[in-house]
């Protein structure tokens, strides 16, 4: 961890910010911090005026003062943690893992330690390639903490190089399972879509525009119907973030536990309470690529983790 005192920045608001949201205002005033950080620092507490917490949307008037507090920097280099890894496949330049759900890819704000990278640096006694930086060693791809499954990580920087040539030129195979609400229709389709962040949510993505975010290329097909439901594959020709959630959310048929983008429909509470499951259904259940330095093509299966498993088999017809 860092160490140190957190640093207090006064920031007056002129006539040029007059009747702008206290974020938009506050980067303007202090361009060395980024409005999105000014709007954690803002939900955090770490903003105030006369002592008082404020909201990042509220409006500011001309000679309004504000009192910025910076914490003390954290240190980004990942710590060695012995947390298990379910390994799928490991050499000398790449390690393939079958990701649980609930374990976060590498530290960040709020998940300093505990991750996939605590438990690589671990395993692979410091052995992972340094492209990522040093908070995301041999990181080339992430899935999201709570979605299960299959991803590769670099052991060495030719390996990580390769690798991310791969996903530049969209030729990775990667499957996803999902079971969502609703049956679609078609049974099966291609979704083709711009996403980016949300206009009124910015933890959320969105559909937008064309030109507006990332392409993103979505193949899916319904593989069972099930009681009010449907398990769906789902093959990603991009890989954007939460792009099958973003995707099948757009068909009108989100993923069933999902928090960000569902809704929990009628009939489904007490399933899901029963059961326990409180993530989005979804799995990460076949990874393809070429060895990067061997040439040679490997492919990796994943089955459905145990709680997608018990929620097919509580919505079977």
């Amino acid at each position: 961890m860092g160490s140190g005192v957190s640093i207090i920045i006064e920031a007056k608001i002129a006539d040029a910010q007059a009747g702008m949201r206290l974020d938009r205002a506050l980067a303007e005033l202090l361009p060395e911090l980024s409005r999105e950080r000014l709007k954690a620092l803002i939900l955090d507490g770490r903003v105030t005026a006369s002592g008082r917490a404020l909201n990042p949307s509220m409006k500011v008037a001309p000679g309004q003062a504000f009192a910025v507090s910076i914490p003390p920097p954290v240190d980004a280099e990942a710590i060695a943690q012995d947390i298990p890894l379910s390994i799928v496949h490991e050499d000398a330049d790449l390690i393939v893992i079958d990701k649980p759900a609930g374990l976060v890819v590498h530290p960040a704000a709020g998940n300093l330690d505990g991750t996939l990278v605590n438990a690589l640096l671990h395993h692979c006694k410091g052995q992972l390639s340094g492209i990522g930086g040093v908070a995301r060693p041999g990181i080339v791809h992430r899935i999201d903490k709570d979605t299960s499954g299959l991803l590769v990580v670099a052991k060495s920087d030719r390996a990580h190089e390769g690798l991310a040539q791969q996903f530049k030129a969209h030729s990775i195979d990667r499957l996803y399972a999902a079971i969502v609400y609703g049956v679609p229709a078609p049974p099966s389709g291609v979704v083709d879509t711009w996403v980016g962040r949300s206009d009124s949510d910015r933890k959320k993505m969105a559909v937008h525009r064309e030109g507006r975010g990332k392409h993103a290329v979505t193949h899916y097909r319904t593989v069972q119907i099930l009681r009010g439901a449907a398990l769906v594959e789902c093959r990603l020709e991009t890989g954007r973030t939460h792009q099958v959630r973003v995707h099948m959310t757009h068909l009108g048929h989100p993923l069933i536990g999902d928090p960000i983008y569902s809704r929990e429909r009628k009939g489904f509470k007490s399933i899901l309470e029963t059961l326990g499951f409180k993530r989005q259904a979804l799995h990460a259940k076949r990874l393809g690529f070429i060895h990067p330095l061997s040439g040679e093509r490997l492919s990796f299966d994943s089955p459905l983790p145990a709680d997608m498993q018990e929620l097919l088999s509580e919505l079977h017809v």
